[in-house]
């Protein structure tokens, strides 16, 4: 399984507009995002973002955030969490929240996954997006599955 870490943000003149103008910033926009719950096969690999093909079907884990009010400072984290026998993801955001306790917390919740599954840690990595709002405003961040589902 090959995976990306991308983020984005992007302001724009409605909220779905601005969403759609940060995951263009991200590089996802011009495919169809399908969300897909946190777990990771044991033999991740991580690669930087390629060029999506337009109208690719795209499994992603996102985590966005919108404001409308101008001076919001607004966050979005994406983090995974890798051991030998399987991975997580994990995602938060947030509004005039501290970058330290955005990304403290989304560690925090990669370590609980992991240690219900009785797994040690041996990659970590997160990404965050963060963005003031000047009229309407989006963030995202994701982590991009490259691989076919297995059946």
């Amino acid at each position: 399984m090959k995976i990306s870490l991308t983020k984005g943000k992007s302001e724009g003149p409605t909220k779905l507009n601005a969403f759609d103008n940060a995951l263009l910033d991200a590089k996802i926009g011009n495919v169809n995002l399908i969300p897909v719950s946190s777990m990771l096969a044991p033999d991740t690999q991580v690669i930087d973002m390629p060029e999506l093909e337009v109208g690719a079907m795209t499994n992603c884990v996102l985590s966005h955030q919108y404001s409308q009010t101008p001076g919001d400072k607004i966050s979005a984290v994406i983090a995974y969490a890798l051991s030998d026998r399987m991975g997580c993801v994990v995602e938060t955001t947030g509004i005039n929240k501290s970058r330290r306790e955005l990304l403290d917390e989304a560690k925090f919740m990669a370590e609980y996954m992991m240690e219900k599954r009785e797994l040690e840690i041996i990659e970590y990595e997160s990404i965050m997006e963060t963005h003031t709002v000047e009229q309407k405003a989006s963030v995202v961040a994701a982590v991009v599955y490259h691989n076919p589902i297995r059946h």
